[in-house]
């Protein structure tokens, strides 16, 4: 897989999988992954009375986009218009966001906001934005699950939105969401939103941004390492999730609990149809990274973006399995960046004893 180093915090080089004490030890990471593309911007909007929050992917000049999901949970808004037969060509915003259904509204916000910069599909009476989402269930962290992710916590987060290096670990839609929870919440981890871009060369570049809350564990392709996921009976240690999957105890996950999604983006230009099969093939990295994943307790969604700024010819084949890879990656990231909440240490935290 193709590694990249990218600057964090304090001006420390970061390399994508490095070791987990290494990148854990830092606060949570930064990089210009998905801002690397020309024309994206990207805001979190993180809530003070419950650990949730959103994250909005602006493309005001639009782009064209596809969709694939692969979990069987799954909750989204406007996916349907992004089939390659259906009409609109372009979004201009796509929204992350935890608090479950509930977090959908904050598409609402973005929509407003971009609305009053006079940004959308164009129709007689209007420019309407073309603004889908998909979200992540978090409900169950923090003591009061009415409070969840508003029209206008998406409001702030697009005004916050910049195109310079993205926050990365517990913020946005990151900011409550949790891994490994194959084994029951008592035994999971911290998820989190991280984000990598790859550079193919010719100044074609191809960039993820994920948010991690699988039921599942997370690992690191490359090394076959367990990063973070559902931890042993002691806690200290992180369990084999295919020993729990083999043996004859019960599983205590639930449905509509988990799910990881997220957003492969390009500045080549692709049709819908070609940008399905990036979406699809996306898909790969996010199993390579999230053991079991597509479950029928996850709602594992992808989108895919291409700004066109590129007109040259590319390889779709590339393109796609590079997208798996920066996917793998971003995955990787976003877990590693994360801090622990009670009951939920984080991947640090697992490193240096539970707390």
């Amino acid at each position: 897989m193709m590694r990249v180093c990218t600057a964090v915090a304090c001006c420390t080089l970061v390399c994508w999988g490095f070791v987990v004490s290494f990148i854990a030890a830092q606060p949570s990471g930064t990089s210009d992954g998905l801002t690397a593309i020309a024309g994206i911007r990207v805001g979190h909007y993180t809530l003070d009375r419950r650990p949730t929050g959103c994250t909005v992917v602006l493309i005001e000049a639009g782009a064209v986009a596809a969709v694939d999901v692969r979990g069987a949970a799954p909750g989204t808004r406007e996916t349907a218009l992004l089939d390659p037969v259906s009409t609109v060509q372009q979004v201009h915003a796509i929204v992350l966001s935890g608090g479950s259904a509930f977090g959908l509204a904050a598409a609402d916000g973005v929509m407003r906001y971009l609305e009053e910069r006079k940004v959308g599909y164009r129709t007689r009476a209007a420019n309407v934005p073309i603004v889908p989402a998909a979200i992540l269930y978090d409900l169950n962290i923090g003591d009061d699950p009415t409070i969840h992710p508003t029209a206008e916590c998406g409001y702030r987060a697009a005004q916050a939105a910049t195109n310079g290096p993205i926050a990365e670990g517990s913020v946005g839609a990151g900011t409550g969401a949790t891994v490994g929870k194959i084994g029951g919440p008592g035994r999971a981890m911290k998820g989190g939103i991280g984000t990598a871009m790859l550079d193919l060369g010719n100044g074609v570049r191809l960039a993820a941004l994920m948010a991690v809350n699988s039921v599942g564990n997370i690992v690191d392709p490359d090394t076959g390492q367990r990063v973070a996921g559902v931890r042993t009976p002691d806690g200290s240690a992180i369990a084999d999730a295919q020993d729990l999957l083999r043996g004859s105890k019960p599983l205590d996950a639930r449905t509509g609990e988990n799910t990881t999604i997220g957003i492969v983006a390009t500045n080549a230009r692709l049709s819908k149809a070609e940008l399905a099969i990036v979406a699809r093939m996306a898909h790969d990295g996010l199993a390579r990274a999230v053991r079991p994943a597509h479950t029928p307790l996850d709602g594992d969604t992808i989108f895919a973006i291409a700004t066109g700024e590129i007109a040259d010819d590319v390889s779709l084949l590339r393109v796609g399995a590079l997208a798996a890879d920066a996917t793998a990656d971003a995955i990787l990231r976003g877990v590693l960046a994360a801090a622990g909440l009670p009951g939920y240490p984080s991947a640090g935290d697992l490193q240096g004893g539970v707390r």
